[in-house]
């Protein structure tokens, strides 16, 4: 992909980005020539421009001469142009004062906070995915193929799912196969129910499989503090001019918000990479808008990536304060929970 930009080029599209950034109107070649360093001609500047405009990188808004990047020009620009800055002393401090290991809730939701407050966008933690361990199970049969399970857990904390099954039980076989469940493997993970539940297979009957797999299926999914992500400071995106001018856009960032699983697959997904991602628009493959960014870093506890800290704002937010931000918080984070 460098390979298609020359030096020149790039030079000319770090600086339309970092200049459409900061003021949020179209770039012009006059803009261009005068923050680029360049020694170029107005003519040479419109003829890079035209060729970034072919390969994608930058577009015209048809009420403006000047340029404003595209999805692919942001990409281009994260993974090959960003020089990131270092956080401010201030900044820093203020997020290794809020991030001490009391209460790990708190120190999520303090996360959560301080990122929408340094960014001014909106801060969003996932959770701490851990095995939950079981006491006692229960099904209870609510309908004709749904069964509703109760999980209490070694502290006495009761949480339900509801599993949706592929036929119906009756009431004495769901006492049967809590019963199998509670006198073999009371005190374990749902984790460990599965592998032991594989092995012993051929000695249980197919279809109670079924259902104790959907069990623990379903108890995989219980994080521990119920709640799968904490966001905070949505309302700052519909302070963003570029979001909410578009109506249509707002819609469906509120719909993002409220379907909840489009951003736990982002999570989801930045809990499987390294270090700090950067999601633009839909390129998460999940329905997110165009216009909005999702920076990500997942965070661990004793070692173990448990869950990820991110900042969801608009694309043109500063990547080069925003990804500091991202990255250190959930190093904070990870610190103040391992040492719990």
């Amino acid at each position: 992909m460098i390979s298609m930009l020359d030096k020149r080029a790039q030079v000319l599209l770090k600086t339309l980005v970092e200049r459409y950034i900061a003021e949020g109107q179209p770039v012009g070649s006059r803009t261009l020539s005068r923050y680029s360093g360049l020694d170029l001609s107005p003519a040479t500047i419109r003829n890079v421009m035209a060729d970034l405009e072919e390969l994608g990188f930058i577009a015209s808004p048809h009420t403006s001469a000047g340029r404003v990047p595209t999805p692919a020009g942001y990409r281009f620009f994260v993974d090959t142009l960003l020089v990131i800055k270092q956080l401010e002393s201030r900044e820093l401090h203020r997020l290794e004062g809020e991030l001490h290991p009391d209460n790990p809730q708190r120190v999520i939701q303090s996360a959560s906070q301080l990122l929408s407050n340094l960014t001014q966008f909106a801060g969003v933690v996932m959770t701490p995915r851990r095995a939950v361990t079981f006491k006692h199970i229960e099904f209870l049969k609510l309908s004709e193929k749904r069964v509703l399970l109760i999980v209490v857990t070694p502290d006495g904390d009761v949480q339900n799912r509801i599993l949706f099954t592929e036929r119906d039980y009756t009431p004495s076989e769901l006492i049967e196969a809590a019963n199998y469940i509670n006198q073999n493997y009371a005190g374990q993970s749902l984790e460990d129910l599965r592998a032991h539940l594989q092995g012993e297979l051929r000695e249980i009957r197919q279809d109670m499989m079924q259902l104790m797999n959907a069990a623990v299926e379903a108890g995989s999914a219980l994080a521990e503090g119920g709640e799968e992500y904490v966001v905070t400071g949505e309302r700052n995106l519909f302070a963003v001019r570029d979001l909410s001018q578009d109506m249509g856009r707002m819609k469906q960032l509120v719909a993002m918000f409220e379907r909840k699983t489009s951003l736990l697959q982002i999570l989801d997904l930045s809990l499987r990479g390294h270090g700090v991602q950067i999601f633009i628009g839909g390129e998460s493959g999940v329905a997110a808008p165009d216009d909005v960014s999702v920076v990500t870093a997942p965070y661990r506890v004793d070692g173990e990536v448990v869950g990820t800290v991110g900042v969801i704002g608009p694309t043109r937010m500063a990547y080069d304060r925003v990804v500091p931000i991202v990255d250190i918080t959930a190093k904070l984070l990870s610190s103040a929970l391992s040492q719990h």
